[in-house]
């Protein structure tokens, strides 16, 4: 006799896994759904509703089985600038146009190409934002106006500093952001049964009881609801496209988006055996989020690792876990909107810059700078250029070093020579042989004795073109003195 089997079960195995992971990772998305939408300088519930459509669109699309998509903290900066320059109602049309490019690119199988991009760039990258979020949101947890520029953000803080000391109101303030970190970095040592609470929402959650029970004077979230803080764009935002500054953001957008969602999966895939990521199909994943996202008004999302990594570590099995989480996020904004208004915001603030300290690779800029130093200055060029500059033209230097690095290291080329004053002069090529280091490889072989037999070996060279191979024959023709035995070419590259 067959043992009796539940249907429901058969049908989804892993549903009691993916309901579990699914809470956990709602409770880890929500403090900073809100978090970056207020750092975002837009309505709280805008961010909820970016997590909501990454749970329930892009989290039923194939691509990523595990990750989890939302609001992140690598584009607040970004938003922030296009919101002051251009204004909230224009939002919608950047990233829908965005998301609309993502699409394109998905479906023209250039998702993999992303992998391509110097891993330096992207961590320069998010090392800059995640310099210029510190630095604003110091500003936010002592309650004070943070100035527009990045340099103005880090230069400003020791006079700010000095200013909340006077102020009570700021004091009391900077407290509580303080202890939302301090709270968030000793959560980590908490036995395993207290961590099952998410740090951030611990945090929150403390901070709103203490701030609530001693009346403390700080600013709280302000709520529209979630249906009034649905903007979408109307037909004259568009026009706004034809603008070369605006269609720098919606590159930048599309770029740094695409790329953070994408090295997430490749992250992801590394602590899970189930299926690997789809990169093309990811790409349109994220396309359609944004797309849905850019036609309600809402922030530009992205693939976000602190939930991704969750949601694995909590037992998720399918993508059924991410899209119950969108659903939790959807419930809590519709049913419980009033309770956002409790939440302080230097609370939010500290969760920023926990997120934002945790964006800045010190271990790996210490280990590149000890074996790969060129790596290591495109990663620090790149993020003081975004704190210098802005992040589009920050991330466009850092791929232009990193091409001329690449462009530098496929020239790179050096010459050994064996001589030990009679006899045969032994020399050996090792590199790339190109018309760029033509030059000097031609100087350095004119250099070496004519009234003595030389023998030049190839075979250490990874790249040999057509113009360094026709120099390198004429010159073994013409070098040798009359009377001399002519230069033998030895190797893979010689005729």
């Amino acid at each position: 006799m067959e043992p009796l089997t539940d249907p429901q079960q058969s049908k989804f195995p892993f549903l009691r896994q993916d309901f579990a992971a699914s809470l956990v990772v709602f409770l880890v998305a929500l403090p900073l759904c809100v978090g970056i939408a207020v750092a975002s300088g837009v309505p709280a519930e805008m961010g909820l509703i970016t997590g909501i459509v990454g749970g329930l669109v892009t989290g039923a699309m194939r691509g990523s089985s595990l990750q989890v998509s939302g609001p992140a903290a690598g584009l607040t900066v970004l938003v922030f600038e296009a919101v002051q320059s251009f204004g909230l109602p224009a939002l919608g049309v950047l990233v829908l146009t965005a998301g609309l490019l993502q699409l394109v690119m998905g479906a023209l199988r250039l998702g993999r190409w992303f992998r391509a991009i110097s891993l330096s760039v992207v961590e320069g990258m998010l090392a800059g934002i995640g310099l210029v979020l510190v630095a604003g949101q110091l500003y936010s947890a002592a309650g004070m106006e943070a100035p527009a520029s990045g340099t103005g953000k880090v230069a400003g803080l020791p006079g700010a500093l000095a200013e909340a000391v006077t102020s009570p109101q700021a004091l009391a303030s900077l407290g509580v952001g303080a202890g939302t970190v301090a709270l968030m970095v000793v959560w980590r040592r908490t036995p395993k049964r207290v961590r099952v609470v998410p740090g951030a929402l611990a945090a929150v959650v403390v901070a709103t009881a203490v701030s609530v029970a001693f009346a403390l004077p700080v600013a709280t979230v302000r709520v529209e609801g979630l249906l009034d803080a649905v903007q979408m764009p109307g037909l004259s935002e568009f026009g706004g496209l034809a603008s070369l500054s605006m269609l720098g953001t919606v590159l930048a957008f599309t770029l740094i988006a695409s790329a953070e969602s994408l090295f997430s999966a490749a992250a992801v895939d590394r602590l899970h055996d189930g299926p690997r990521t789809e990169y093309d199909r990811e790409l349109m994943a994220q396309g359609v989020g944004n797309t849905v996202c850019g036609a309600l008004g809402a922030l530009p999302m992205t693939a976000v690792i602190v939930r991704s990594a969750a949601n694995v570590q909590a037992g998720a099995r399918t993508k059924a876990s991410r899209v119950l989480h969108g659903l939790w996020l959807l419930l809590f904004a519709a049913l419980l909107p009033s309770a956002l208004e409790l939440i302080p915001l230097p609370a939010l603030a500290g969760i920023l810059v926990h997120a934002g300290w945790k964006l800045i690779p010190l271990r790996t800029v210490v280990a590149l700078w000890r074996e790969h130093r060129g790596e290591a200055l495109i990663l620090v060029v790149t993020a003081v250029s975004i704190v210098a500059v802005n992040m589009f033209e920050g991330v466009l230097i850092g791929l232009a070093l990193s091409v001329a690095k690449a462009a530098w290291d496929a020239s790179h080329i050096r010459l050994e020579v064996d001589d030990s004053g009679t006899g045969c002069v032994r020399a050996r090529l090792s590199g790339n042989a190109t018309f760029l280091r033509l030059p000097k490889i031609l100087d350095s072989l004119e250099a070496l004795p004519q009234d003595r037999p030389v023998e030049l070996d190839l075979s250490g060279l990874h790249h040999l073109d057509h113009a360094c191979r026709t120099a390198l024959e004429t010159w073994a023709q013409r070098h040798s003195a009359p009377g001399t035995d002519p230069v033998q070419l030895t190797g893979p590259g010689a005729r």
